[in-house]
């Protein structure tokens, strides 16, 4: 399974937030904000400070997606 961010953003987006707001409020790293942008995993400290500047669950920012798989089999 793969993670996406994109439930994050789109709360961003509705709430007006920029990613330099949402850094300086939960106090991480540049680094953490193109891990989110590549859905990256990131540590779950990380997270919580997301959830808690964005007052939200952590099902509100992520959701796992299946990821897509390689077709190897060999078609007789």
């Amino acid at each position: 399974m793969a993670v996406s961010y994109k439930r994050l953003f789109h709360l961003m987006i509705e709430r007006e937030m920029t990613n330099a707001q949402l850094q300086q409020k939960a106090g991480f790293s540049a680094n953490i904000i193109t891990r989110l942008k590549r859905n990256d995993t990131i540590s779950m400290d990380s997270l919580e400070s997301i959830c808690r500047a964005m007052n939200c669950g952590v099902d509100d920012i992520l959701e796992f997606v299946p990821e897509k798989r390689r077709c190897t089999e060999k078609v007789i």
